[in-house]
């Protein structure tokens, strides 16, 4: 016999309903489709089931395939660890296909595009350059990203425009340019901005940097973005590959001015693609840019953090961009 004094409750008298009578989240209906072999991309996309982030990537490509038929602005940000493990080919032919408006860079990604379109490779061994303070001192790197700065202030265009125009030319001797996201970017007049934070990218460190030029070149790519993301306004898309700081800060101060001068940017659509999903991307651009006063054309803003390794994702999304996909929202969609 219990020593408690409180007795367990007796549930005979609990009311109950017909499981059929209920409304449930989950129906046989929205279920995975196990692919066939040789299946087409489309049809393996279609096969995903209807929940969480296979629907979250349903509708957010859904949204991204309305912006480039509306010819609303498709706008991309990525971080240095999405040029480094080899994914300039699949951006390259995303900005041919029309799925590219606009690329903001953090200075990781200038540098390593760079050099890979010069040397045709990048990402060197930090642990075996630090002790020796070789870290960071490769000269080309260091003098010609530097030159670039100047330029740009002398020209009075952005840092990334600048670095296009030097790989496009005959004096960069880029003999892997082909491979360079920046200087693709270029020849179909795809603005490219480049977002600096003083001190932290090698060519910083290097006796030919300048801290006026670098700041006056990224201070102009600065406005440039404001104005692209104006652009997004209404239905334009942001996608945030790989910075965990930088950019999503970027963005959302370009959110701000935009809104300050008068454009509500409704409906936007946004997303955070990352492996880790930190504090910074998932505010500054999937929740706090999105939040609406209400509808306009009775589409809301909506943001969206997409869990993933960036040479997994990256590919996948391209894909299914290059397929058409989504041809249709799905029937939790049409709800």
């Amino acid at each position: 016999m219990s020593i408690y004094s409180t007795a367990p409750l007796q549930l005979g008298a609990v009311r109950t309903y017909p499981l059929a009578s209920r409304k449930s989240k989950v129906n046989v209906a929205d279920f995975a489709k196990p692919p066939a072999a040789n299946i087409s991309i489309s049809k393996f996309l279609d096969s995903l089931p209807n929940f969480l982030a296979a629907e979250d990537l349903r509708q957010l490509l859904g949204a991204v395939q309305r912006a480039r038929a509306g010819k609303k602005a498709i706008l991309w940000g990525i971080g240095g660890h999405v040029i480094k493990v080899g994914l300039g080919p699949i951006l390259i032919d995303l900005i041919e296909r029309g799925f590219v408006s606009g690329i903001a860079m953090n200075g990781a990604a200038l540098i390593h595009d760079f050099e890979i379109a010069i040397a045709g490779n990048t990402s060197e061994d930090v642990d075996a350059g630090i002790n020796a303070g070789q870290f960071g001192m490769a000269r080309e790197t260091g003098e010609q990203l530097n030159e670039i700065a100047r330029n740009s202030t002398r020209s009075g265009i952005g840092y990334g425009e600048a670095a296009g125009q030097f790989l496009a030319s005959s004096n960069a001797k880029a003999r892997y340019a082909s491979s360079s996201v920046v200087a693709a970017a270029y020849r179909r007049r795809i603005p490219i901005t480049v977002h600096l934070s003083l001190g932290a990218d090698i060519p910083h460190m290097h006796p030919a940097a300048d801290g006026a030029s670098l700041g006056a070149a990224t201070y102009q790519d600065f406005r440039l973005f404001c104005a692209l993301v104006k652009s997004m306004h209404p239905g334009g898309v942001y996608m945030n590959w790989g910075s965990a700081v930088l950019l999503p800060e970027i963005f959302l101060k370009a959110v701000s001015v935009v809104r300050n001068l008068g454009v509500p940017l409704r409906p936007i659509t946004t997303a955070n693609f990352d492996f880790i999903q930190h504090y910074r991307p998932l505010q500054n651009v999937v929740k706090r840019p999105t939040l609406s006063a209400g509808k306009r054309h009775g589409v809301e803003s909506k943001g969206y953090a997409i869990t993933g390794h960036h040479e997994l994702l990256m590919p996948l999304v391209a894909a299914a961009l290059a397929s058409g996909w989504p041809k249709r929202t799905s029937k939790k969609n049409r709800k």
